[in-house]
């Protein structure tokens, strides 16, 4: 009855769990819970962006694939701040435009350097997609050995108790294990959302990414049929 008795008044809540654990079990408690609100701040900020981005890059399509001129249409974007496929078409674009302007004669020089800058601006834009994602990355992979670690210091807890009392009653043994498993249950908390959120968001990176490669070399062809139709007359009459 005693024994009934000790184990009925034994608080085994959440909150109590952690405020009876040990200072390094402590710690990688809250170390894991800040990584899962980190984990969710993630989600939340790439799920917003990425959202814009696809939005952005179905407007610019829209746009640039109506009819306007790209003087007009590069006149209208080169005063903003742009991303996506416009920052590429800008960038591209304003190669075109310095290189003329300075009197270009090599359509192969050209279509390079206008290619390049295109590169450059893909590049910086991929990055800027991609950004965090290392973070979901290390969360999802060192999350459950860090839980593993309080784990174990539980684990010892437990002994250290049961070695102290010189008994396994249930009561005297349950919180130390109760404390570990926490421990545990809230590595996976923080590593599975990170797992799945990095494969997805790498995947979405990787669609947005795809299509913009898409649309340079689209354009890298529309600009390279212009350069032999404004060229091909100068080297004519040369």
């Amino acid at each position: 009855m005693e024994q009934v008795g000790l184990a009925a008044t034994t608080d085994v809540s959440l909150w109590s769990l952690f405020m009876q654990a040990g200072l390094v079990v402590k710690l990688v408690m809250l170390g894991l819970i800040a990584a899962s609100v980190w984990t969710w701040a993630i989600v939340v900020d790439k799920t917003l962006a990425y959202g814009k981005a696809r939005r952005a890059l179905d407007s610019f399509e829209q746009v640039f694939w109506s009819g306007q001129s790209l003087e007009e249409l590069y006149r209208t974007l080169s005063d903003r701040q742009t991303s996506g496929m416009s920052a590429m078409f800008v960038s591209a674009m304003r190669e075109w435009k310095k290189s003329f302007e300075r009197g270009a004669r090599s359509p192969i020089g050209l279509q390079m350097r206008i290619d390049r800058a295109m590169d450059v601006t893909l590049a910086r834009e991929s990055e800027t997609l991609e950004a965090r994602l290392g973070s979901l990355a290390t969360i999802g992979s060192a999350a459950p050995f860090i839980g593993l670690f309080g784990t174990v210091v539980g684990i010892m807890t437990s002994f250290q108790a049961i070695a102290g009392s010189k008994s396994t009653n249930l009561a005297v043994v349950a919180p130390g294990i109760a404390e570990a498993l926490l421990a545990t249950a809230i590595g996976l908390l923080a590593a599975i959302p990170a797992v799945i959120a990095y494969n997805k968001f790498t995947a979405d990176a990787g669609k947005l990414t795809a299509r913009m490669e898409g649309f340079a070399d689209e354009f890298s062809a529309i600009l390279s049929r212009q350069i032999d139709e404004k060229l091909q007359p100068r080297q004519a009459a040369q």
